[in-house]
């Protein structure tokens, strides 16, 4: 061994001193290696047992993510071309369902005055309307719906309540009238859990004041098909309990109905409606034990008969009857309606005329929402025992000014079973103007009139409505 070539430095061509590296870097390795020897001899691991199975080639091979780091930005090849992971989903589908969210808000004003029979005045002017929202599909299955309700007084007078602008005593109300979870079955195929609105011809949210009203239910509604080629509508359910429109609370469907505080019971629900081309069809029952059976069936064909001018023509029928112990009115009854109406449009005009007749035992009810008799309008619903009524009415639409619409009706009503009750007619006068340019866009204005009279005399019932409602544009 050469001492002088550990001792000395070299020189290159240039003159500056250069360390011999092959050996400085064998001196430098040489003590790591001894080191870790010592160490491995220090840690070799006592035999195994025998019933141990032996570390396999994939044990060494196999990494803990949580224990090593990636740089940030880098892209490691063992994740590439892997599709989302569960979690990627599920936070996905989340940002879609809230993103999809539907924002719903409407302001309404409306006054009411109405002079009665008695000579009695119910008079009121309310302020408020509804909010809510309705999310978009989480995991593309659930989503969720909540609306809150409010009508607060703007005149009020003492001892002239009963308008349903407010409630009884004229005082204002807030309340959530809808918090519900939608499940989606299939492609416009729901199953609805929770309080909301339904429409359906006897069970309805009938908005004519304020605020509608809703209901607490579990239901089943879909659409399948196409007008075209034949859509069937179904929905069947259970709807347990009713908001009315100026009420805070949920009551009972019999409650609503008129059965006895502590009587509690339900409506089961179903039916269908199919149309197909200018047919439409359909039929809904609703069953409530010990207190009524509704059945409602109805039919309608539109007939072209120019460029500007079709026909429509309906039928109607419903039967009603008391169910098990008689629970509503203490006894057993039954009653049923028949209607039929023509509608003939001509350009921006309707001409309709209706009848509809019912049966002598019981007035037709309608507890839970509108009646959908062809001859129910603004204040008489023309239902009474052994009641026929018939209507003429006629509606235009303005080309002058868009948005303006009008109609006048008349509807006679025969004398009632009852003879202590009195033949009527009544007289309604509608105008409507909704905006449509952009300054004034989601608002409208509508003015109703009515006047009822009987044939036994006294004074008429006189009816004024005036109604503003404002939806704002994209909400």
């Amino acid at each position: 061994m050469d001492n002088n070539l550990i001792s000395k430095p070299y020189c290159n061509s240039t003159g500056k001193r250069k360390l011999p590296v092959l050996r400085v870097s064998g001196l430098m390795i040489a003590p790591l290696v001894l080191a870790c020897a010592n160490v491995m001899a220090q840690t070799v691991p006592e035999p195994k047992p025998a019933d141990e199975p032996p570390t396999t080639v994939e044990d060494t091979l196999e990494l803990d993510d949580d224990k090593f780091e990636i740089e940030q930005g880098q892209s490691p090849l063992d994740d590439s071309f892997a599709p989302q992971t569960r979690l990627e989903k599920i936070k996905e589908q989340r940002k879609k369902a809230l993103k999809d969210t539907v924002f719903d808000v409407q302001l309404r004003s409306m006054y009411f005055d109405r002079d009665k029979f008695d000579n009695s005045e119910s008079t009121a002017m309310g302020l408020g309307g509804y909010a809510g929202f309705k999310t978009g599909y989480f995991r593309n299955i659930l989503a969720f719906g909540v609306t809150g309700y409010t009508s607060q007084p703007l005149y009020a007078p003492e001892g002239k309540g009963g308008t349903g602008v407010l409630t009884s005593n004229q005082l204002g109300y807030v309340v959530v009238g809808e918090v519900y979870g939608q499940f989606r079955l299939a492609t416009d195929i729901n199953f609805d859990v929770g309080r909301k609105i339904l429409n359906t011809p006897y069970i309805n949210k009938s908005d004519t004041r304020m605020t509608p009203n809703t209901f607490q239910t579990a239901i089943l509604q879909g659409v399948v098909g196409t007008e075209e080629s034949g859509q069937w509508r179904f929905g069947a359910g259970y709807v347990d309990a009713i908001k009315e429109k100026t009420s805070e609370r949920f009551i009972p469907m019999s409650q609503a109905a008129g059965a006895a505080d502590g009587v509690d019971r339900g409506v089961y629900v179903a039916g269908a409606n199919y149309k197909r081309g200018s047919l439409t069809v359909g039929a809904v029952d609703y069953f409530s034990d010990d207190i009524i059976n509704i059945f409602y069936t109805e039919a309608k064909y539109a007939i072209p008969l120019g460029e500007n001018t079709d026909l429509l023509l309906g039928l109607q029928y419903t039967d009603q009857g008391s169910t098990g112990n008689d629970l509503l009115t203490g006894s057993d009854f039954s009653t049923n309606q028949f209607g039929a109406k023509a509608e003939l449009s001509f350009k921006q005009a309707v001409f309709s005329t209706s009848w509809t007749g019912n049966s002598d035992e019981a007035d037709l009810r309608s507890p839970w929402g509108s009646i959908p008799s062809y001859n129910s309008v603004q204040v008489q619903d023309f239902n009474r025992a052994g009641e026929d009524a018939f209507m003429l009415r006629a509606s235009y639409k303005f080309k002058a000014v868009a948005g303006l619409s009008a109609y006048a009706l008349w509807v006679n009503g025969s004398q009632p079973a009852d003879p202590a009750l009195s033949a009527q007619d009544e007289y309604d006068f509608n105008l409507q103007w909704s905006a449509s340019s952009d300054t004034f866009k989601g608002f409208s204005i509508r003015a109703r009139y009515a006047i009822v009279t009987q044939d036994s005399g006294g004074p008429d019932l006189q009816d004024f409505r005036l109604i503003f409602n404002y939806d704002p544009p994209g909400l």
